[in-house]
């Protein structure tokens, strides 16, 4: 029997964890490298977290500090 493929929108698992960093304990992604993945502007995508606030979780998004973003870079 042949395999299915798999759908190019699929995105291989090694990407997605490149993109998951540990801050103040938690495993989280950037607002740049979900925009990315999502293939929207990362203002578009932070647009619509804020209009849509009540959809998600208290906790699931946090400012960095400048420190933190520092190094990450």
């Amino acid at each position: 029997m042949a395999e299915k493929k798999k759908e190019s929108s699929v995105l291989p698992d090694e990407i997605i964890l490149n993109k998951i960093y540990f801050i103040r304990e938690q495993k989280v992604m950037l607002d740049s490298d979900l925009a990315e993945l999502y293939g929207v502007e990362t203002r578009r995508l932070n647009e619509q977290v804020k209009r849509n606030i009540s959809r998600f979780p208290e906790d699931f998004m946090f400012q960095l500090s400048e420190f933190e973003f520092e190094s990450l870079k």
